[in-house]
């Protein structure tokens, strides 16, 4: 065996910042950024509230605290396409669909069957299934804590990337919210960069991702994501 095989793999970088988006962006060239995977808020409370009062407490088990659900400017949009090459924005039924879409059904039901994202990664139409009803996840001996009324499972996140994504990519997330994608991206070696603008969620975030990486294992000399090449794109 070689000594470049028996040397660990490099551990991907993973910054996070508590800070404004708009700020943060600014700070860097046009198209730094090879893929922005984002999931901003949608400005309409049919999207994280249920549809009827029965309902709200079947899905009201854990009372999430108050965030901001105002819809992004198109400045923050204009920016978000300067600095990344492509962009996968979720809410694409609000925002509407400047390219292709990727639909996530979760089989759900008192927040909505799926959701869909807008893409420039292609043009066509690309489904996901996962179920994220309640209590009930599809991949139950791994269930996540929810920590985020708008979160998303980190098996969505890895899809994502391993179609979307390329090895020695950076990705960019403008609103980290419960952190899925920071622990899709660092599973998977992928460097990532991302802001989060509340405090309080921030740090939730950070326990659940430093709790993720302290799991032994991770980014051992003979354990490493393995990217298939996919015709996604």
């Amino acid at each position: 065996m070689s000594n470049a095989m028996q040397q660990p793999k490099k551990r991907p970088i993973s910054e996070v910042f508590n800070m404004d988006c708009m700020e943060y962006m600014c700070q860097f060239p046009d198209k730094h950024f090879e893929l922005a995977v984002v999931d901003p808020p949608y400005g309409e409370s049919d999207a994280i509230n249920p549809v009827n009062n029965r309902s709200v407490h079947k899905a009201n088990r854990r009372r999430y605290r108050e965030f901001d659900n105002t819809k992004p400017s198109a400045m923050y949009f204009a920016e978000l396409a300067r600095v990344s090459k492509n962009q996968i924005v979720w809410g694409g039924n609000f925002f509407g669909p400047p390219g292709g879409l990727i639909v996530w059904n979760k089989n759900g039901t008192a927040f909505g069957e799926g959701e869909a994202a807008v893409c420039t990664t292609h043009k066509s139409v690309r489904f996901f299934e996962f179920t994220w009803n309640g209590m009930i996840q599809g991949d139950m001996a791994n269930k996540e804590n929810r920590i985020h009324p708008t979160q998303k499972p980190v098996a969505l996140y890895k899809w994502i990337f391993q179609n979307y994504a390329q090895p020695g990519w950076k990705i960019l997330d403008t609103h980290l919210g419960s952190g899925s994608s920071r622990i899709a991206a660092w599973d998977m070696g992928l460097d990532f960069y991302a802001t989060e603008l509340d405090a309080d969620y921030f740090e939730a975030m950070e326990k659940r991702f430093q709790t993720h990486i302290s799991k032994p294992g991770l980014f051992s000399s003979d354990q490493q994501y393995t990217f298939t090449q996919t015709s996604l794109f």
